[in-house]
């Protein structure tokens, strides 16, 4: 249930300033409102992967797309969160040699025939 009084919202408000206390707020603070912190949260590559992986009611679409700009957040959200988009994760890596072979062989459900090409690119 979200917290309304002027105090809390001032709070929030003070947090939701920068990606990373935007997550611990979420995080830390019972009756957050989890949309409005992670609007700004999944400002970063870093905190949207956090941002799903600790954050009950994550919309984990949302933290994908911001966290597959980087090939090892991409690779750490195929990872670590249950309800990943593999393929999509997958893509995000294939333009860094180190990160898609790491896939290849670390993420169940990596499909093995796109390594391959990839590595060849």
């Amino acid at each position: 249930m979200k917290n309304t009084s002027k105090e809390f919202l001032a709070e929030q408000e003070e947090a939701c300033k920068a990606c990373y206390t935007a997550y611990l707020f979420a995080k830390d603070i019972k009756g957050a409102d989890i949309e409005k912190c992670q609007e700004v949260a999944c400002k970063d590559c870093y905190t949207a992967y956090l941002f799903a992986k600790d954050i009950k009611g994550a919309d984990i679409v949302k933290c994908q797309e911001l966290a597959c700009k980087d090939h090892c957040y991409a690779y750490c959200f195929a990872k670590d969160i249950k309800d990943a988009n593999i393929e999509y994760c997958q893509k995000a890596t294939c333009k860094d040699s180190y990160w898609a072979k790491r896939f290849a062989e670390d993420i169940s459900g990596a499909d093995q025939k796109k390594y391959k090409i990839y590595s060849l690119l």
